[in-house]
């Protein structure tokens, strides 16, 4: 594959390392969120106005279609899932739905165009890592401790090494950090 897109993910953890409950809710990231300066999004939109794909899984594509509004514009997305067969009318211009390994993924947004995709979703980001696909990493630590729930990373068949890029701390004690991953 020549001129492969991009392939980041910007997301945020609990400190203890989960992006949401075990039963997928993310009320205290919610929650944290009010603790910011009005204005202040952590460098989201501006990291979002560079990709031009998404890829996310069927239980984050489930959580972001119960917000009150959709909120991702335009901008394809993919979701990878093997039991949704069909997205919302409303969505049909610009959702489809995958069920194929991240390669032939990537393989078909290169001969797309995508030149920056966003993935999202603990299991998406987890396969895509596996097949190491994944170029950089953005995780934002949220100052409070879940306990139990749906982990950022799982297993590795081998270490995956990174190189730290940046990491920015913010006034209500979220911590940024950026990391390419080493290929």
């Amino acid at each position: 594959m020549s001129n492969l897109p991009k392939v980041s993910v910007f997301i945020a953890t609990s400190l203890d390392g989960f992006i949401a409950r075990k039963d997928g809710r993310i009320d205290w990231l919610e929650k944290a969120n009010t603790t910011l300066p009005t204005g202040e999004d952590c460098g989201y939109q501006s990291f979002f106005e560079s990709v031009d794909t998404l890829v996310i899984g069927r239980k984050t594509f489930e959580t972001v279609l119960s917000f009150e509004t959709w909120p991702y514009g335009d901008k394809r997305v993919i979701v990878l899932s093997t039991q949704l067969k069909q997205v919302p009318p409303r969505l049909a211009k610009t959702v489809s739905v995958f069920s194929f390994a991240p390669k032939m993924i990537l393989e078909n947004l290169t001969a797309e165009g995508s030149q920056h995709i966003y993935l999202d979703g603990g299991r998406t980001i987890q396969s895509f890592l596996a097949d190491n696909l994944v170029d950089e990493i953005t995780v934002t630590s949220i100052p409070v401790l879940l306990g139990e729930g749906l982990p950022l990373f799982s297993k590795v068949m081998a270490d995956i090494s990174l190189t730290h890029i940046k990491t920015h701390a913010y006034a209500n004690g979220f911590v940024q950090s950026r990391y390419a991953v080493q290929k």
